[in-house]
């Protein structure tokens, strides 16, 4: 192949949209990998109570809008639906399931992908694997002695499992304030702690305000530490379910525990709290350990992008990836990414025949 994609979520999707506008083929030039078991995304797995009607800037694949969804419907049926119809109507011919193991040098300056259906060599690599499937647990003192149930918001069911029960939820994004928003509604009792002070929002986030935020993810990333989400930068929208809730008493804030107890949670100070539920809103983090092979992290144990290209490998490109890791940052980085690979590939097919060789 010259290209391979690994991942079909709005990243992966955008560049073989992008790679097919180019002239390359499916199954003959390129071919995405996905070991999501259908069409979606992360978004298969969202929890049925997010619904497509709470989801927050959810912007269209390119070449064609999501319309008309009906926003009582489950979000991972809506926007499965959508994927699923994308990939037929451009014909990208996923490859579905596939597991791919890891990504190490060729031969011939190639790149092999190692996958769960064989091996491919590859002239370029566009990486859109995500957060989904990397999960991010804190480790605290006495977490192994909890005797309730603990969970992360990627196993997250909905607030019924959680009626009558006393929740603690942990993290301060928007994932831990919709879980407790929701379960509040059933639970017995529900506590909200953090690391930091959650900063709410107000007023419009419009596009400059975008751009800054953008901005202060991608500054990481050219200096080669772990991406933040660019949520964690932006802020808490102050909506008016925000607002009731923060009324209610809802969104009464904790600081970070010192300890899990087997009831519940402890801080040095003396203060306790009994749960039956520690829910870990605590969010995700990039899954490339395939790409280990490479040697592309840097010392801060990020990956050194420019633009969408690995600095370490002009032939690897990360998208949705720290800055990009939105929906409409994750279509300009599939079109970025591709516009710098048919450069690539020019280049490759210009390069002369060394003498001996032809």
């Amino acid at each position: 192949m010259d290209v391979v994609v690994i991942g079909a979520g709005q990243a992966g999707l955008s560049a073989a949209f992008h790679l097919r506008r180019a002239g390359l083929a499916p199954d003959r030039d390129f071919v995405v990998l996905d070991h999501a078991p259908r069409p979606g995304g992360a978004w298969q797995f969202r929890w049925p109570s997010l619904t497509y009607g709470k989801v927050h800037g959810m912007h269209g694949l390119p070449g064609m809008e999501l319309t008309g969804a009906d926003p009582a419907r489950p979000s991972s049926e809506v926007i499965g639906a959508y994927f699923d119809t994308y990939e037929r109507t451009f014909d990208l011919r996923i490859h579905r399931p596939v597991d791919v193991t890891a990504v190490r040098e060729g031969e011939g300056g190639r790149l092999l992908v190692e996958t769960s259906e064989g091996a491919y060599a590859t002239r370029a690599l566009i990486n859109a694997t995500g957060t989904w499937d990397r999960p991010f647990w804190p480790r605290y003192p006495g977490q192994e002695t909890f005797r309730g149930l603990q969970l992360h918001t990627a196993g997250y069911p909905g607030p019924a499992a959680f009626a009558g029960k006393r929740v603690l939820v942990v993290g301060g994004g928007a994932s831990g304030t919709q879980h407790l928003m929701e379960i509040a509604d059933v639970a017995a009792d529900t506590f909200w702690v953090t690391r930091r002070e959650p900063v709410f929002r107000e007023g419009p986030f419009g596009e400059a305000e975008g751009r800054a935020a953008v901005a202060l993810v991608e500054e990481r990333v050219r200096r080669g530490l772990p991406p933040q989400s660019v949520v964690s930068v932006t802020g808490l929208p102050l909506t008016d379910a925000v607002r009731a809730a923060r009324a209610r008493g809802i969104l009464d804030r904790l600081p970070m525990f010192d300890r899990i107890t087997p009831t519940g949670v402890a801080w040095d100070d003396g203060r306790t709290v009994d749960v039956d539920v520690i829910l870990w809103a605590t969010g995700f983090r990039a899954a490339i350990d395939h790409l280990t092979p490479l040697r592309l992290r840097e010392p801060g144990g990020g990956i050194r992008v420019e633009g969408t290209r690995a600095v370490r490998d002009e032939r690897v490109h990360l998208v949705g990836y720290g800055p990009s890791a939105s929906t409409i940052g994750a279509n300009r980085a599939g079109r970025a990414a591709v516009t710098d690979i048919r450069r690539l590939l020019r280049d490759a097919s210009a390069a002369p025949v060394a003498a001996g060789t032809g």
